[in-house]
């Protein structure tokens, strides 16, 4: 689709922001439907904490090997062809994942893992340079609204990993459901992408977004530090909120769902909300009350006695984790020219920390209880803290 001036424009920045609402929601439901369902796996697999933490890892190293290149992958074939190609490959990981479950074989479901961590760190990259550039081209503050997408598709997905939990439908046939849906909304929602893949200026100047000068950027590495800290936070609390709850709370699997399915409609709601508060307050005071509320809210799910006061710190938690990632990704994009390769900078340090950090919980788990091991993400959420100051706006030059 091509963005003419005046009405065509709008129409066509319209038609661009729903279709990456869109593709942000269908992310998130993928993302819960596995994530909500954490328990069931290691029931069907008959495997610990620690494992389960190995298993993740698996996700976790397909996406750190995608996250890097997936900059260049998108300048090549575009945004809306990368988002298709990681759609397409997640649902065929998906379908993976519910053979190997169907069979009880570990082996089967880390390959399957490792595909589908590839598959969502194209499709994480290309949907946040496509975001980004709409945010820009509108002149507003738009970005945490799409991750409030993913974060509403998540919550569908939660309550719908809850309810066939409590049918007990078999997550095999529940992923295979879901890899239908992505291959029909990944093919079609990308075609109202911005036609110039995010690699042209509005008077035409090509961007300069090679990766190594990217990497060497002072300001994108330290925005990728502050989001490496900050997302942790929010990728603890999708992996593990459920089985902690059952754990350490003594919950039935179904109401730890249920727990995470509060923990994102909190993000959800605040991210709907962020855009106005963002532009009110400014990227680094709002950045900095997020990571507030979120170790105030981690705190107390932990330390709570009982379920309803650990609801009260699953939502506080889920307020504090809602705005930090999305703020680093219109930090990084700041400047259109650079904004591609340095989203996929940042968009890597922070799924070190989103992807790989929860599976190294789960070995500390072992060791302490996940519950209790879920304290140790106080020290990256204070380093968020401290270098807030990176995420402030800067002008393009």
């Amino acid at each position: 689709m091509s963005i003419n001036t005046g009405t065509g424009q709008q129409t066509g920045l319209n038609a661009a922001a729903t279709a990456t609402f869109v593709v942000f929601g269908i992310n998130g439901l993928v993302f819960a439907s596995w994530a909500a369902r954490i328990p069931a796996v290691t029931e069907t697999l008959e495997i610990t904490s620690g494992q389960m933490g190995t298993l993740l890892l698996c996700t976790a190293v397909g996406s750190l090997l995608a996250l890097p290149t997936a900059g260049l992958v998108v300048g090549r074939i575009g945004t809306a062809n990368t988002a298709r190609f990681g759609g397409v490959l997640a649902a065929l990981a998906g379908v993976g994942i519910a053979a190997s479950l169907s069979v009880a074989s570990i082996p089967g479901t880390a390959v399957a893992l490792f595909f589908f961590g590839i598959a969502i760190g194209l499709w994480d990259v290309a949907q946040n340079i496509e975001g980004a550039d709409v945010e820009h081209k509108l002149r507003r503050t738009i970005m945490p609204q799409f991750h409030a997408a993913f974060s509403g598709g998540a919550f569908v997905g939660a309550l719908i990993g809850a309810g066939l939990s409590n049918l007990g439908v078999g997550l095999p046939l529940h992923l295979l459901v879901i890899a239908g849906v992505v291959v029909v909304v990944m093919l079609t929602a990308p075609r109202y992408f911005l036609s110039h893949i995010s690699t042209a200026t509005p008077d035409g100047e090509a961007k300069a977004a090679k990766g190594p000068s990217a990497w060497r950027d002072s300001r994108t590495l330290l925005i990728g530090v502050v989001v490496l800290g900050a997302t942790l936070t929010e990728g603890a609390g999708n992996d593990w909120i459920a089985k902690a709850s059952v754990d350490g709370l003594g919950t039935s699997e179904s109401t730890g769902a249920l727990m995470f399915a509060l923990f994102v409609l909190a993000m959800t709601a605040m991210r709907f909300l962020g855009g106005r508060v963002i532009d009110k307050y400014g990227r680094v005071a709002v950045l900095r009350a997020s990571m507030a509320a979120a170790a105030a809210g981690l705190c107390l799910f932990v330390l709570a006695g009982n379920v309803w006061l650990a609801a009260v710190g699953a939502a506080l938690w889920g307020v504090g984790a809602a705005l930090a990632f999305p703020m680093g990704m219109s930090a990084a994009a700041d400047d259109p020219r650079h904004a591609a390769a340095r989203v996929s900078v940042v968009s890597t340090l922070g799924y070190i920390s989103f992807l790989a950090g929860p599976p190294l919980l789960g070995y500390l788990g072992d060791l302490t209880g996940i519950h209790v091991a879920l304290l140790a993400i106080l020290a990256p959420i204070l380093l968020a803290l401290l270098l807030a100051g990176a995420a402030k706006p800067l002008r393009a030059g």
